[in-house]
């Protein structure tokens, strides 16, 4: 995976750079302490993976990642605790607090190379493209072209389909719509992803799905531009 660095603080990008040389799968390719030199970086190469700061002096990192249009994975790196549910909100790979260890970075490596794997093989399938999701210890298919919406539900997601069933696992909602196809599917909320075919009308607060209704959360209002 290639990977860049973005942290105004030197010491820190040394950290990363120390630990990330120590992980096999991972290529830091680029490390920056300017955010704007980095959106210029990812302009013209590929990046699979960014390490991302959240408290910058002239961008924060959640503003950062506002700006991109379709941003890589991206964990965040911080040493600010409360910045964290914004983070996930944003689609967040994983939230790394500093200072952090090597088995937690690798941890967040692991997920990071799990994703993207899964990602691969999805890109290569031919509709209808499939997910297999874990429910305890079965792996059960899932056509994404069934999937009318999905619900983060206490410790558990629930997937809702067409034929009125649902698969509930304890994958987090945020890593399932990381393995979506994003020209289909829209996050409407911290608790719900929508299949965009499956909408049958919306306003500035809340979405249709039939008789079923699904809100907009005031994070997420960024949504309506996209549909």
């Amino acid at each position: 995976m290639i990977a860049i660095a973005i942290d105004d603080e030197p010491i820190a990008l040394d950290v990363v750079k120390s630990l990330a040389s120590k992980v096999p799968f991972i290529h830091l390719k680029e490390v920056f302490t300017n955010a704007f030199e980095a959106i210029t970086f990812l302009q013209q190469h590929e990046v699979d993976l960014i390490f991302l700061d959240i408290k910058m002096p002239d961008i924060s990192g959640i503003d950062f990642l506002n700006s991109l249009t379709n941003p890589p994975l991206v964990i965040f790196t911080t040493a600010y605790a409360e910045h964290a549910v914004k983070g996930f909100e944003l689609n967040a790979l994983d939230y790394l607090l500093k200072p952090f260890s090597l088995s937690r970075f690798l941890k967040a490596c692991n997920k990071a190379e799990e994703i993207y794997s899964l990602r691969r093989k999805a890109s290569g399938n031919t509709e209808p493209a499939h997910l297999f999701i874990k429910d305890g210890y079965e792996q059960i298919k899932v056509i994404i072209g069934h999937i009318l919406y999905i619900e983060a539900a206490g410790n558990y997601t629930q997937i809702n389909l067409k034929d009125n069933t649902s698969l509930s696992t304890r994958i987090p909602i945020g890593d399932i719509l990381l393995l979506l196809p994003s020209q289909k599917f829209v996050r409407t909320h911290r608790a719900f992803i929508v299949a965009k075919n499956a909408i049958t009308k919306f306003d500035r607060t809340q979405i249709w799905i039939g008789n079923i209704v699904v809100p907009i959360g005031t994070t997420y209002t960024k949504c309506l531009q996209d549909l």
